[in-house]
């Protein structure tokens, strides 16, 4: 069952060597990140699930012990998803679970057993929801650590150029984080949220599909659109 989740954004430019000068402007994202995973740590969980945007058109599992790396950003660090247990797993992470890895790295998690879980953009709702409710049957006490961005639409320089529905659609996202509304997760707009290139919105529902059988509360501890990019942090509990 679903005990905790904390939801934190995905950009490599979390790692501060990775965003070199800029890094300062997202001191404040990486904090809020660091006291959401406080209240997995305190959920004292059996197993944690960290769910992140991948490349694949469907879900993809990563075993701990996966290695990650930032080499592709031009730096030379390597991250693991928890420790390394039997055999080096052949595959990397993607990098909204490398970023993950980092975020637990660099708060001590060790908690619980870790497993991954990559979700392609084009993956259905439905598909989503059912992953959430697997995840969460899985013990019973089963923590996330949901990884994705909100629009990227947000500016003129924004990656996806400025949309005028990114920050409505922003907002709506924040408004159910923040009250862990599984309702409102489940019936995101997919195709706006392709539009918006936005890439939590699979991860947020199997989010939703875990939480069904909870009662959570919600908290939304940041949110913001630096560089035209929505990012938020949450925690439900």
């Amino acid at each position: 069952m679903l005990v905790a989740a904390a939801v934190c954004p995905c950009p490599p430019l979390l790692v501060p060597q990775v965003a070199a000068g800029a890094a300062p402007e997202l001191d404040a994202a990486r904090a809020a990140c660091t006291d959401a995973l406080g209240v997995l740590a305190a959920a004292r969980p059996d197993l944690l699930v960290i769910v992140g945007p991948a490349e694949e058109s469907g879900r993809g599992t990563y075993a701990e012990g996966t290695p990650g790396s930032f080499r592709g950003f031009g730096v030379d660090i390597d991250v693991r998803l928890g420790a390394e247990r039997g055999a080096r797993p052949q595959r990397a992470l993607p990098s909204s679970l490398a970023v993950a890895a980092w975020l637990l790295e660099r708060t001590g998690w060790s908690d619980a057993p870790i497993e991954g879980l990559g979700v392609g953009e084009p993956l259905e709702p439905e598909r989503c929801i059912q992953a959430g409710r697997d995840i969460a049957a899985r013990a019973e006490r089963v923590a996330l650590l949901v990884m994705g961005d909100a629009s990227a639409c947000r500016t003129l320089k924004a990656p996806g150029y400025l949309d005028a529905r990114a920050a409505p659609f922003d907002a709506s996202v924040a408004r159910a984080l923040g009250a862990a509304d599984v309702a409102a997760l489940k019936t995101l707009d997919v195709e706006l949220a392709r539009d918006l290139k936005a890439s939590g919105r699979a991860p947020w529902q199997v989010l939703a599909g875990a939480a069904e059988d909870a009662t959570l509360s919600g908290a939304l501890l940041y949110e913001d659109a630096p560089y035209g990019v929505g990012y938020m942090v949450a925690t439900w509990s």
